[in-house]
């Protein structure tokens, strides 16, 4: 039955056992920020599409002495996932009481030459689905006065001529997330955007972005970034930008006419395009 119909089989909100839902876990930040959860005592479910990744990772948590993940395998580029991820939880006795929407793709080139319909799942993944799960569950998210971890990035800040359909994602994200914040303190729920440059991840590979691309300056391992994104949301903060030089590079739309900061930019995708 589908989660957006009421099921009378269903168990009680109260008997439901809280859990730290982190979407794209199965490698890179998403891994890093299950591990941090795991490790400061929360129950995690781990949501990707690659089950073996997902297993390994339960497994490693597991050996460790922290209580075995709950993992779901399933695609959330699906306009359904969402509400099967809930029936999944549901089913299992579990609800969330921390959202992490980690899980997210990138394109490098331009926009015009690049496929169409992957750029249109881009924006499903990166911000519809997103908006999906963090509206979903508000009311768990309430009974347990937990929080939304959303990952952002240095892109949400400016937009990204190479990548544009991916910055103009993440700047939903970035947008979204600074507005729930506010909305959702009134019911004791955190909102974070988490907002990385470059990480050492297979992300930029996956995203056929060209060695060097950017500077060795702006990247930050996944486990930094998954240990500053974890302590901002407890610390109930609205954005987390890990590393100063990228704080510095979130302030040149700020400093800088919108026109100068395209060609900046424009610049850096100029050097490695075809």
């Amino acid at each position: 039955m589908s989660s957006d119909m009421p099921s009378t089989a269903s168990p009680a909100a109260s008997s439901l056992k809280p859990v730290a839902l982190i979407t794209g876990a199965s490698g890179g930040i998403g891994a890093a920020l299950a591990d941090v959860f795991a490790d400061n005592g929360h129950t995690v479910a781990l949501v990707a599409r690659r089950a073996p990744q997902l297993k390994a990772l339960a497994d490693a948590i597991e050996e460790r002495g922290r209580t075995r993940p709950h993992v779901i395998a399933i695609d959330l580029g699906q306009p359904d996932a969402s509400a099967r991820i809930e029936d999944d939880l549901r089913d299992a006795g579990l609800e969330p009481q921390y959202l992490v929407n980690n899980a997210g793709f990138g394109l490098f080139g331009h926009a015009a030459d690049l496929d169409r319909q992957r750029q249109l799942a881009m924006i499903d993944l990166n911000a519809r689905a997103l908006a999906d799960l963090s509206l979903r569950f508000i009311e768990s998210l309430t009974r347990h006065k937990g929080g939304i971890l959303n990952v952002g990035s240095v892109a949400s800040f400016m937009p990204g001529p190479e990548m544009a359909v991916y910055h103009a994602t993440k700047a939903f994200v970035l947008s979204f997330s600074e507005a729930l914040h506010r909305e959702l303190a009134p019911r004791g729920i955190r909102v974070t955007a988490l907002c990385p440059g470059p990480v050492d991840t297979d992300f930029i590979a996956a995203a056929k972005v060209p060695d060097g691309t950017f500077p060795r300056i702006l990247h930050r391992s996944a486990e930094r970034v998954a240990r500053e994104g974890y302590d901002g949301l407890m610390r109930g903060r609205r954005v987390v930008v890990p590393g100063s030089a990228n704080k510095a590079a979130t302030l040149l739309p700020k400093l800088l006419p919108r026109g100068v900061v395209l060609r900046l930019v424009r610049a850096i995708g100029r050097n490695h395009s075809a």
